[in-house]
């Protein structure tokens, strides 16, 4: 059916959007708030869409650092940090709103060429390959998937699970988020989320990495004092737990973790 294109444009196809007017230093209070920018984002360049580079803002404005991320706050957003139980690194992190989940992770890149295409590609294939379906299709952040993952039902029978897979490419970063709940089947839903992810900050080390290494991440300063390790580094809601299978082809990343 020819879902993949290696060559897909990175810009996003809707040219009505309204780029922003305030700081790329605030978090915008919709999906509408930016316009798509490219990855070459030199320092001191104020893209009109993000997510965004470090260079590309002035100050860390109403986020919250967790290292290679500074992701934006909002009113009721509930932030859980992911933690390999083994390594107690931090893997990833989620933010949820309203029923919906976003969960991003940052990756390093090459200097001269994204990766999202060939990891939209490999993630496709995943899924199909476990009886899942795929659609890609272009989106807020360009080329995205629209994904329909095998899982278990509450009742212990077969189930499909939504998901949308967004992924932008930076410089010398990839950004790749995954929402779920009702963002991931309803547009109004997804807005405040897709808001969340556009106005996100990377921070990526001057460190030589190899394209897929996990961008280290942080707990924030509050979750580091007294929180038991290995477990969650803010309370999330009651009942969320990590769903099966794992199909992520940046290996070093967690599961994806719906949160209901």
């Amino acid at each position: 059916m020819g879902l993949f294109r290696r060559n897909a444009s990175q810009k996003a196809t809707d040219e009505a959007r309204e780029p922003a007017a305030a700081e790329a230093a605030a978090p915008a209070t919709g999906a509408d708030a930016a316009t798509d920018r490219g990855t070459d984002g030199a320092a001191g360049e104020r893209p009109q869409r993000g997510p965004f580079d470090s260079t590309q803002v002035t100050g860390m404005g109403p986020r919250v650092d967790l290292g290679a991320v500074w992701l934006p706050v909002l009113p009721g957003l509930e932030l859980r940090m992911e933690v390999d139980k083994k390594t107690q690194k931090v893997t990833g992190v989620s933010a949820t709103l309203n029923g919906s989940g976003l969960q991003v992770q940052a990756f390093a890149a090459p200097r001269t060429e994204g990766i999202w295409d060939e990891v939209r590609a490999e993630i496709g294939s995943s899924i199909t390959r476990q009886g899942g379906t795929v659609d890609d299709v272009p989106g807020t952040f360009g080329r995205e998937l629209i994904a329909r993952i095998p899982a278990t039902g509450p009742d212990g029978k077969p189930a499909v699970r939504p998901a949308r897979f967004v992924g932008v490419d930076g410089p010398r970063w990839f950004l790749r988020g995954v929402l779920s709940g009702r963002a991931a089947v309803d547009p109004e839903a997804a807005k405040q989320l897709e808001s969340v992810f556009a106005n996100v900050v990377v921070v990526r080390d001057g460190n030589p990495r190899p394209p897929r290494d996990l961008l280290t991440l942080t707990l924030p300063k509050s979750a580091r004092q007294g929180d038991a390790p290995g477990g969650d580094a803010t309370a999330g809601p009651e009942g969320a737990a990590p769903q099966t299978p794992s199909f992520d082809p940046l290996t070093r990343g967690p599961e994806i973790t719906e949160i209901r």
